[in-house]
């Protein structure tokens, strides 16, 4: 069996070592996310051959992720279809993109069973676009921002710092009381990856802002980078009292965001109307198609 090890904040430059020389844009591969949902996936990582591999739990299954390096893959995916037999469990990759499916294809071919999972696509946006807002396909988005400009001349747009973090669990504990968080966990679930990453700020590398409309918070955001190229958005809360400051907090953040970074990933929907709806209204780039691979019983 492989050795793997639980995701520690020490963990970062190694991990990284591995995800931000990747091609890999998917937001799954964000540090950030990978140590602030240990508690709940049990994910757990080793080094074998030049790759970095992940071993987490979909619930009560166990699943990996495709493994990201370089050289000859094959054995190194061999190494964990043994994993997962030895731990009595069936071989299957989560978060697997186009490209992913392309190379295994190439080396198992006829192995994996494909399975589209449509409400774990990833929205890539080009930072450039939701920075300027520019055209046509814009102009709501754009009126939005106007009409939040108009309506609160003195809004202030900050960067997040750990001063500021306890205004942000303020904000979010209130958010969950409107929301039902305790009765509902996925909502009690991104409450604690949120608080733990608020917390842990600077070990994670996150950078974020806060949105202050008459001296009281009215958004808040942040996130880390995927790789060299991605950055991602891993949340975005607002008050939807105050109109506009969901657009607002988007935009802003969007021009404060390192110019090195070609692409803003938004994350999924999750299968959520009204988060698909909003994630679509601002033209994505790219829909990061993702599947899970199931290992078939038979060798092919």
């Amino acid at each position: 069996m492989i050795e793997f090890k639980d995701i520690t904040l020490a963990d970062k430059e190694l991990i990284q070592s591995f995800t931000l020389n990747s091609q890999r844009r998917n937001c799954d591969l964000s540090f950030a996310n990978l140590c602030s949902w240990t508690f709940l996936y049990q994910t757990k990582y080793a080094v074998l051959d030049g790759y970095l591999l992940l071993r987490f739990y979909a619930g009560e299954e166990l699943a990996y992720m495709m493994p990201v390096g370089t050289g000859d893959v094959k054995p190194v995916l061999e190494a964990l279809i043994e994993d997962a037999e030895a731990l009595g469990a069936k071989f299957r990759m989560l978060g697997v993109c186009v490209g992913m499916k392309a190379d295994l294809e190439a080396v198992m071919p006829g192995r994996f069973t494909f399975t589209e999972d449509r409400d774990y696509f990833d929205y890539l946006y080009l930072r450039t676009d939701l920075a300027a807002l520019k055209g046509k396909k814009y102009q709501s988005k754009r009126n939005h921002i106007n009409k939040f400009k108009k309506q609160y001349p003195d809004y202030e747009y900050r960067l997040l710092t750990p001063e500021l973090v306890p205004e942000c669990l303020k904000m979010e504990e209130e958010w969950c009381r409107a929301n039902n968080c305790d009765e509902q966990m996925a909502l009690g679930a991104e409450r604690r990856s949120m608080t733990f990453a608020l917390h842990h700020m600077e070990e994670l590398g996150l950078t974020g802002g806060v949105l202050h409309v008459n001296g009281k918070i009215a958004a808040f955001t942040y996130g880390a980078p995927i790789n060299y190229q991605t950055w991602d958005t891993c949340v975005e809360k607002a008050n939807t009292d105050i109109e506009g400051s969901y657009a607002m907090i988007n935009y802003e953040y969007a021009n404060h965001i390192g110019e090195q970074y070609m692409y803003i990933n938004r994350e999924e929907d999750l299968g959520l109307e009204g988060l698909r709806k909003a994630k679509l209204s601002y033209q994505p780039t790219i829909l990061l198609e993702k599947c899970i691979a199931e290992l078939n019983d038979h060798k092919g």
